[in-house]
């Protein structure tokens, strides 16, 4: 099975069920090459280079299987769209071109982004808050491709990358976050205000410069240099489980105080999804966030939360397309996400008993 048909198969959709706040994790390390320019600076024919010698690696590394590798034009604009509505790759490197590529494990939890900003963008992501976990598997696998391939790296400042803001660890981490009761509460703004502060910065649905749909942040770290990766982490962990903290209140004060507008919010979003015949990207997005929010408070018990988070991967603009197997324009795209959620949420026809004859 190519890395395609691993993307085109459904049921990779369905095994995503995320915690109640804090919907996932993810680390991820920039590593450079030692002895070969950054990809920005090098042309094709040394990223091809850099490629090839890679290529030799991936074998070797048992965190890694079982895998499945794509270069750039192994990939269809599709694919490429998917695996960034999937966190599984950035939008730079869907923009690349020869000599760029990715591996990624079957499970669909590791990836590993190969001359983008930096030659390796490697990652791990895991479901709810599991920052130390996945920073002992990127251990493991961090040592097991140093062990095969040398890493630019200086004794004073740490691992080189391409970005000044990566330099030393080169770790980002971040956890996404579900905040809708700080949103409905207007508290969000001071709370995103004292993240900054604390040296963390608050991203988009779909990462860096993207906008928060659906009151989904990703937190994350800033600073990689001066720091080891155990502070680096559980300082983050720290201030992610104190907004956690913030909307579990957010979300007790609304059911106490204004019960109307939480079963306003959650009733609107419901019904629309039931009955639209068109609905866009970030309105689906919006109104599954808020269908979420009464499940995951036990206002909604016909709903599955963990449904719920297969379709906010499901009606993203690619995973539309690839769902329906053809080409659709931006209308029909509306029509067919509109009609997709319209099913999941139905339940199941249960058929009527037929009335014996008599005689």
């Amino acid at each position: 099975m190519s890395l395609s048909q691993l993307l085109r198969d459904p049921e990779t959709i369905r095994h995503w069920n995320g915690g109640e706040i804090a919907i996932s994790s993810r680390i991820r390390l920039a590593r450079n090459l030692a002895g070969h320019s950054f990809p920005d600076w090098a042309g094709e024919t040394e990223c091809a280079q850099v490629w090839e010698r890679l290529r030799a690696v991936w074998p070797e590394c048992p965190a890694l299987k079982p895998y499945r590798m794509a270069a750039h034009d192994e990939l269809t604009p599709l694919d490429r769209q998917v695996l960034v509505e999937r966190h599984l790759a950035s939008r730079e490197l869907s923009r690349k071109g020869r000599g760029s590529g990715i591996v990624v494990r079957e499970d669909l939890r590791v990836s590993v982004m190969v001359n983008e900003e930096d030659h390796l963008r490697i990652q791990i992501l895991g479901l709810g808050l599991c920052l130390d976990d996945l920073w002992r598997k990127m251990e493991e696998l961090d040592r097991q491709i140093e062990e095969r391939v040398p890493m630019a790296y200086c004794g004073r400042l740490g691992y080189l990358t391409a970005c000044p803001t990566n330099v030393g660890t080169g770790l980002r981490a971040s956890v996404m976050l579900h905040l809708p009761g700080l949103a409905l509460t207007n508290d969000l703004p001071g709370v995103l205000r004292a993240v900054a502060k604390l040296g963390l910065t608050a991203r988009g649905f779909w990462g860096e410069g993207t906008e928060a749909v659906g009151h989904f942040y990703q937190i994350s770290n800033q600073i990689t240099l001066g720091e080891t990766e155990h502070r680096l982490i559980a300082s983050l962990e720290s201030v992610v489980r104190e907004v956690m903290e913030h909307e579990r209140n957010a979300r007790q004060r609304l059911l106490e105080n204004r019960p109307a507008l939480l079963y306003d919010h959650v009733g609107r979003a419901y019904g629309i999804l039931s009955h639209a015949h068109l609905l866009t990207t970030h309105e689906a997005i919006a109104l599954l966030s808020a269908l979420r929010l009464g499940v995951v408070m036990g206002m909604v018990s016909s709903v599955d939360r963990a449904m719920l988070d297969a379709m906010l991967i499901a009606v993203q603009p690619a995973h539309i397309q690839m769902l329906s197997e053809r080409a659709l324009d931006a209308h029909e795209r509306d029509e067919w996400r509109a009609r997709l959620v319209r099913e999941w949420l139905s339940p199941p026809r249960r058929r009527s008993p037929r009335k014996k004859k008599n005689g």
